[in-house]
């Protein structure tokens, strides 16, 4: 029995030496789960991180609701008054039936909307929105350029949370803890991609290492909450 259990001892200690080291039920390592390394951007009582995209104030048709950030009547898009690089964003957003919107990051103001300069997480309602038949433009998907599996979001008008994570080049789209996309930037497949796309026609798309985080416009009720970030 000695000699099996030290066996035992044995196996588990390799295990660690070979990376497979215990993991957190939402699949991020513990030492990522630290709170005390968050940034709230959105507590559900103050809007101070937002301003509108090349503006300075936030535009009314962005207001709290029950604790939400909603996109309530025309507007515009937001974005974060700060910038941030190499980050892990977490948020939870729900839309309206057929509703459609965006989470951007790295944006830059150096063009006239955000998607032209920052890479799109997608936020949709799949089932009633066109660009849930296609899966390079349906929720989660790095819009245009990376497909997100199918059955994964949940149905308008409830609760999906979304993980965003970007580190140099490298970024992952997760979608009610599970991932949904993964990317290089810069690399030989991604400039492939954007050349096919209409991105091609942006020169700044994708290409700044920093920027805002925005919430897209995109004409339909989108709610989001409990926003929050950590630089890496």
């Amino acid at each position: 029995m000695t000699l099996r259990f030290a066996g035992v001892a044995v196996v588990a200690a390799l295990a660690c030496s070979t990376g497979n080291k215990p993991e957190t039920t939402d699949n991020r390592p513990a030492a990522m789960t630290d709170s005390s390394a968050w940034r709230t951007l959105f507590d559900g009582s103050s809007t101070a991180e937002w301003r509108g995209y090349q503006m300075e104030s936030l535009p009314g048709g962005w207001r709290i609701e029950d604790g939400s950030l909603v996109r309530a009547a025309e507007a515009g898009d937001i974005i974060t008054r700060d910038q941030f690089g190499d980050f892990e964003l977490e948020l939870e957003w729900k839309v309206e039936r057929g509703g459609n919107s965006g989470i951007m990051y790295r944006v830059t103001e150096a063009d006239s909307s955000t998607y032209r300069t920052g890479p799109e997480y997608q936020v949709l309602d799949d089932a009633a929105h066109q660009d849930g038949q296609n899966r390079l433009t349906s929720a989660g998907s790095a819009y245009g350029l990376y497909a997100a599996p199918a059955g994964v979001v949940k149905p308008a008008g409830e609760w999906n949370s979304t993980r965003i994570v970007a580190q140099g080049a490298h970024v992952e789209h997760w979608l009610n803890g599970q991932k949904v996309a993964e990317y290089e930037l810069w690399s030989p497949d991604w400039e492939a991609k954007v050349k096919a796309s209409k991105f091609v026609e942006w020169s700044g798309y994708g290409r700044s290492p920093r920027g805002h985080i925005a919430l897209q416009d995109h004409g339909d009720r989108v709610e989001f909450r409990n926003i929050r970030i950590r630089e890496l």
